[in-house]
């Protein structure tokens, strides 16, 4: 009953004095101004910025909700939504303009709900990575565009085919207990991505991003990582291997969060497909390598899923508006999940924050790491965890915490420096000094008296 409760108080919230917004196809052109249109009616709340350039100049735009745009600030979490990946798939190009407007209207109208979002979100859209291949999509139009027409950049190139792999080097890792978190990249990364994924991974390296959501058409499914396969003794493109990641249940939860608040999305069967809840485990759908969403897994510390939103990859525009109406709550709701399991500052005996700490959940082996003031943010389902934190020259501390079903739980590391002891000195006599001069000479008398080790 609470599940589906959620989802129709949350539509009740964003009813009252919805605006009323066009239901278009947007060009490249039209695509900025409908941006900066916002961004000129909700300049206090908005920024524009670009990540780089397409194959063919494009600029890649992403509009940016937050009461201080343009600054990070500590303990806020950072959320991204990537439309139109796949040039041809445009449902979520629209979706993410509408879903721009929208929000810059209801904060404009002092929605309680928006507003407490915006003031407490740092959200990022992209409506469009591929902005290349929806004008070669576009140009066909709805009634006779094909399956792979505008689908790859101009070089022809699938852009969720394109991303480092790095499901390889992890699964390999996890035999010989190796890093489970941001998997380094091989040394020849970039000759071997596109100009688009190429400005995708330098963006998602910029920002401490902790929650995403891609996406897609051609299904009705919300599908989270893994999405290649482990076992690599199955050659066929389209097999069913089960790949969950360490944070399975949560991904499910994540998922089920956007199917539940979908109008159909949960019922499962859509598109000739049948899907319980409405979401997959990828790899258990269809293996997939070097894909946008185990990336985001694997090199950072963002929690992205994939969004498969419609049966056509390039609707109509008369249907524009009932598939806006069925995914505005489940477009907010997402979004809203990012407030969830623990977040805190990572700090010094001095409160200067560190960088770069490791965030450890006991059973859970994904570790996560602080930004660069400190703060960390750790996506957890309700329950009673040990969390260590740890940073190169500190002490790790760790301590034990109760995540509730609502706002994140706030757990503060302050580590202290470890005891660096001197080389043993000798006399010249060649007699060792006794080791209560050197315990004395090594370590202070408070850090004897109470260190935590």
């Amino acid at each position: 009953m609470a599940r589906w409760l959620r989802p129709l108080v949350g539509a009740l919230l964003l009813l009252e004095g919805a605006a009323a917004l066009s239901f278009l196809h947007h060009r490249y052109e039209e695509l900025v101004q409908a941006l900066f249109r916002v961004q000129s009616q909700c300049p206090y709340v908005t920024r524009i910025y670009s990540i780089g350039r397409s194959v063919e100049g494009r600029h890649l735009y992403v509009l940016e909700f937050s009461d201080y745009p343009g600054i990070h600030e500590p303990l806020e979490p950072e959320f991204k939504y990537v439309g139109n990946m796949h040039g041809n798939e445009v449902l979520g190009r629209e979706l993410l303009l509408q879903l721009s407007e929208f929000l810059c209207e209801e904060y404009r109208r002092g929605n309680e709900r928006i507003t407490r979002l915006i003031h407490g979100t740092r959200i990022h859209i992209m409506p469009s990575m591929n902005p290349d291949g929806y004008e070669v999509a576009a140009k066909q139009g709805p009634d006779s565009n094909g399956y792979l027409t505008g689908r790859n950049n101009a070089n022809g190139v699938d852009l969720n085919r394109n991303f480092p792999d790095l499901n390889t080097f992890m699964y390999y890792s996890r035999e010989i207990s190796g890093p489970n978190h941001h998997i380094p990249l091989p040394d020849n990364w970039k000759s071997q991505v596109e100009p688009e994924t190429l400005a995708v991974i330098q963006w998602i390296s910029s920002y401490n991003f902790v929650l995403s959501a891609n996406l897609h058409g051609g299904a009705v499914v919300a599908n989270y990582p893994y999405d290649k396969s482990q076992d690599q003794r199955f050659r066929s493109h389209r097999r069913t291997v089960n790949t969950p990641t360490p944070d399975d249940k949560l991904f499910q939860k994540l998922a089920k969060t956007y199917s539940y608040a979908h109008s159909w999305m949960h019922r499962g069967w859509n598109c000739g497909d049948y899907f319980a809840d409405g979401i997959t485990n990828g790899a258990s759908w269809y293996s997939l390598s070097k894909g946008m969403q185990d990336f985001n897994y694997l090199y950072t510390n963002c929690f992205e899923i994939t969004l498969e939103l419609s049966c056509n990859k390039f609707p109509p525009e008369e249907d524009l508006e009932r598939q806006w109406m069925a995914n505005r709550e489940a477009l907010v709701a997402f979004i809203e999940e990012v407030h969830q399991g623990i977040k805190g500052m990572v700090s010094d005996e001095n409160n200067n924050g560190i960088a770069g700490a490791v965030i450890s959940v006991q059973g859970i082996s994904h570790d996560i790491t602080s930004g660069d003031m400190g703060d960390y943010f750790r996506l957890l389902l309700p329950g009673t965890y040990t969390v260590t934190a740890s940073a190169e020259g500190y002490q790790p501390l760790t301590v034990t915490t109760t995540v509730g079903p609502a706002a994140p739980s706030l757990v503060h590391f302050q580590l202290k420096q470890e005891v660096v002891r001197k080389p043993v000195e000798r006399k010249a006599s060649g007699t060792r000094m006794n080791n209560k001069a050197l315990q004395k000479k090594v370590v202070p008398r408070a850090t004897r008296q109470g260190t935590q080790r």
